[in-house]
């Protein structure tokens, strides 16, 4: 009984941190990623800012190398390799509080990768969240840069890439219409796939048991307890999205997303743009799962993921 409790406990702390989505593995020789599907809103005030403590450590920073282009707008392709010396973002400390399984923390992940700004993690134990309990806000991300506090993923892009590039566009209709379908539509059809059976249920749980950070007796208690609990919410969020049959909701969204596309290698044109790296950073930890295999081999989206692959290239987590 107490074992069952904990499941639930721990089901209902991570559902309530973001809204439903579940992610898996890296590539070899990538850092290893995961998320879970969590039901609530991904929504936040997004004019606070408070200060935290500093967490130290050595050699942090950003390494951006860009032209010093003295254009008077910036394209939105390019938006890694252009950018004024003098407007460099270079902060000296970047800490993530996160869950591994998190996908709107791996959506933040994928830009910090991309821009190779150097982050440190701190994983969040979602029982009791004892990791954040210095800051207002309850779920995660939480990014803290120099001491200052950021949250709210897409929030949190937003404002790091107006450091990097000031005059970025962030309201360029089509990169925020597939921006916000990530956030409302994409990460909703996760959920119902990663624990669409009891075996992809438990999959889904060994990888986050062993990545997340548990004590040995709730990691066995989620592996086993959450597994099934989530088995079981699954089919419940199958429902509020009116999802009927959960490997066509998924397929159908990749497709959607290469569609998108029109034939460009990226939806930035030569370079991703933040809807790519939203896209990417979501997808990216199912890549290697079962659900993730089979969108890949059922769709056209494996040649855009691998583009992908290769321009974010390794993490720069640190």
């Amino acid at each position: 009984m107490r074992g069952f409790i904990g499941a639930l406990s721990l089901a209902r702390a991570l559902r309530g941190n973001s809204t439903a989505v579940a992610t898996f593995l890296r590539p070899p020789l990538t850092a290893p990623y995961g998320a879970i599907c969590w039901t609530s809103s991904n929504l936040v005030d997004r004019s606070g800012l408070s200060t935290v403590p500093v967490f130290r450590s050595d050699d942090l920073g950003f390494r951006y190398y860009g032209s010093a282009s003295t254009a008077a707008s910036l394209s939105q392709k390019d938006l890694k390799t252009r950018g004024s010396e003098e407007n460099s973002f270079k902060p000296k400390e970047v800490v993530l509080f996160q869950y591994e399984a998190c996908p709107f923390c791996n959506k933040v992940k994928a830009f910090l990768d991309y821009y190779d700004i150097s982050y440190r993690v701190v994983e969040v134990n979602p029982m009791n969240k004892k990791e954040i309990k210095w800051s207002d806000y309850k779920k995660v991300p939480i990014v803290t840069v120099d001491g200052e506090q950021l949250v709210d993923s897409s929030d949190i892009i937003d404002k790091l890439v107006k450091r990097i590039h000031p005059d970025y566009d962030l309201n360029a209709d089509e990169e925020k219409k597939w921006r916000e379908w990530v956030d409302n539509h994409l990460v909703h059809v996760l959920s119902p796939n990663i624990y669409r059976t009891v075996s992809e249920a438990l999959e889904s749980f060994d990888y986050i048991t062993t990545k997340g950070n548990f004590s040995l007796y709730e990691r066995l208690v989620a592996k086993y307890g959450g597994a099934a609990a989530m088995y079981f919410v699954s089919k419940k969020l199958k429902q509020k999205h009116n999802i009927t049959d959960e490997r066509a909701a998924l397929y159908g969204a990749a497709e959607q997303w290469v569609d998108a596309l029109k034939g460009r290698k990226f939806l930035g044109d030569m370079e991703p743009n933040l809807a790519d790296l939203a896209v990417f950073g979501v997808l990216r930890p199912i890549r290697h799962l079962k659900s993730g295999r089979d969108m890949v081999e059922h769709t056209r989206i494996g040649k855009w993921f691998s583009e992908m692959e290769h321009i974010v290239g390794q993490a720069s987590r640190i």
